[in-house]
């Protein structure tokens, strides 16, 4: 497995991480890992909560000496907007 991409988002409040790695993971490969750094207490929160609605996996969530780290799989692309969900 590749190494995942790394989104440095510290140092920033919400919804910033989470935006930023809403663009990681649009301009990812399907399959691939991004590694979401932050020090916002809400990222706690926001991020699963994204990581679900958008449709990837979250496969850990902890916090290290610099705040918290989130590692997440992309497991889709997002549908345009114009164009219908799947039935």
């Amino acid at each position: 497995m590749s190494q995942p991409i790394t989104v440095d988002a510290r140092g920033h409040r919400c919804p910033t991480p989470t935006l930023r790695l809403r663009r990681a993971l649009e301009t990812a490969e399907i399959g691939a890992c991004v590694r979401l750094l932050a020090d916002d207490p809400m990222a706690r929160i926001d991020v699963p909560l994204f990581v679900r609605e958008a449709g990837h996996k979250l496969i850990e969530a902890g916090e290290t000496d610099a705040g918290l780290s989130f590692l997440v799989r992309k497991l889709s692309s997002p549908l345009p907007d114009d164009a219908p969900a799947p039935a």
